[in-house]
This record gives C-alpha cells, structure tokens and sequence, in this order.
C-alpha cells in the first residue's frame, strides 16, 4: 500500500529518537535529547508538591489536590503501613520522592513535544541504583554496618557454608538494580514506542487524504487513518495507566527491600 511506504525507515527513525539523540558527545558519555527532561522533571513535580502543600486542609475537595491526597495516603497505608509498620515515618519520604519522580517521568512522556526520562535506560539504573543505596543504608543504619554485613547470609551455618551463601545472596542483592531499572525501561520504551508506531500509520494514511482530498481518498485514507487514531487513544489511556502502576510497583518493590534489610533475619 502507498501509504505505508517508508514506514520502516520511519520506525527506525522513531527507535533512534526514543533512545535518544546525542547533542554533544564528551567521548565517555553525551548530552541527549533525554537529559533536560532529567532537570525538568524533578523542578516539575516540585511545584506540584508545592502546591499540593500549600493547599492542604482539613474539609475534603474535589480536585487536583485531593487526588494528590488519595494517592499519599495510599501509598503511606499499602507501602509504609503494611510493610515498614512503625518505621514508616522514617523512609516514606524516599518512596514519595521515588514515586513521584517516577510517576512525572512517566506521565511527561504523554505530553506532546515531551520526553520520559525513565524510557532511556541510564535514568532507570540510576533510580534503580537509588533505591539499590538506600535501602542497604537502612540496613546499616539499623543493625550497624558490619552486622548487617554479616546478617546477608542466615546465621548458624558452617563457615565454608555461610561464606558460600553469603556471596550468592549479596550476588541476588545486587541484582535488584537490574531488575529494577529494566522492568521499568522496557515498560516505558515499549509503551512509547507502540504509541509511536500508531501515530505513524495515522499520519501516513491520512498523508494522501490530505494532498488529494477526494471521496475516494477519504474512504480509502480517512477511514484507516480514524482506526489508527482511536487505536493511539486507546494506547494513551492505557499508558497512562502504566503510568502509575510502574511507578507504584518500583516504590512497592523498594518498600520491600528496606523491609527485607530492617527486618530480623
């Protein structure tokens, strides 16, 4: 079909720009389409927050703030509540703060001409690597660095034995940067790259319709292209879901580790 020449050179366009262009390259790393959104995402969901705070009251509203105010108290509830019990106090404000990185990351990525700085692997590793400190350095914190050090493997095993647990286990540890930086990579990479995908058939079948508009054009291009566009809404709606369910499951998984490494062993 016409319409779909040029399509794949179109995708591996669309996979190229959503795994970032370089704008300067310094030999040990560059500069990408992606790294202003890594600033301006924190500055926006700052003046959120902002707001969020400023406008807290007692006598319930039904807007952005108290949508805000669900999700907190969710999240202190299934997460803090649930998992960290009394220590909740202490380590919501890094799950906030992670979840909502996150979460504005995400939801940036829907905006026309905007960027998810969590669909570029470097953005999730470093969350990932985040996450990876923090909750060792509650386990240090709480029991003291070098028996928590020691309580990575069970107690009362042979020393040949515990020294060979001890290495798998920390070996498991460190894996949770990985499985956490790309369950959440590729759940936002592939989002956006179906979503871009959609919006390339669209255009392109709306493409002929647009430069000779005719009864047969609208009904041979038209009609396919409304098909893709609807479909591209559906993507959307579900994206925006995954939006805060990714985001969710990352700051569910942390409140686990932090649970694992301050709980008795």
């Amino acid at each position: 079909m016409d319409a779909l020449d040029g399509f794949d050179t179109e995708v591996q366009h669309l996979i190229a720009e959503l795994q970032g262009l370089d704008v300067y390259n310094f030999g040990w790393g560059s500069i990408t389409t992606f790294t202003p959104w890594i600033f301006i995402t924190p500055i926006i969901m700052f003046l959120v927050i902002w707001y969020f705070k400023n406008n807290v009251t007692y006598l319930p509203k039904r807007n952005f703030v108290a949508i805000l105010e669900i999700i907190v108290e969710y999240l202190k509830k299934e997460i803090g509540d649930n998992l960290l019990g009394h220590h909740a106090r202490e380590h919501m404000p890094f799950l906030l703060t992670a979840f909502f990185f996150i979460v504005g990351a995400n939801l940036l990525g829907l905006v026309p001409g905007g960027k998810s700085a969590t669909g570029t692997i470097s953005v999730t590793a470093a969350v990932a690597l985040c996450s990876f400190g923090y909750f060792n350095y509650a386990g240090a914190k709480h029991y003291g660095l070098w028996t928590y050090i020691k309580h990575i493997a069970p107690a009362g095993m042979p020393p040949v034995v515990n020294v060979m647990v001890w290495v798998i286990e920390a070996f498991s540890m460190t894996l949770r940067i990985a499985t956490l930086s790309i369950r959440l990579f590729i759940n936002m990479f592939a989002g956006h790259l179906v979503m871009g995908c959609f919006a390339l058939l669209a255009s392109m079948f709306a493409r002929p319709m647009v430069e000779h508009f005719s009864l047969r054009t609208l009904v041979t291009a038209g009609v396919p292209a409304l098909g893709w566009v609807m479909m591209l809404m559906i993507v959307v709606a579900l994206e925006l879901f995954v939006a805060f369910i990714q985001a969710y499951i990352f700051t569910l998984l942390s409140g686990v580790y932090i649970m694992l490494a301050t709980s008795e062993h």
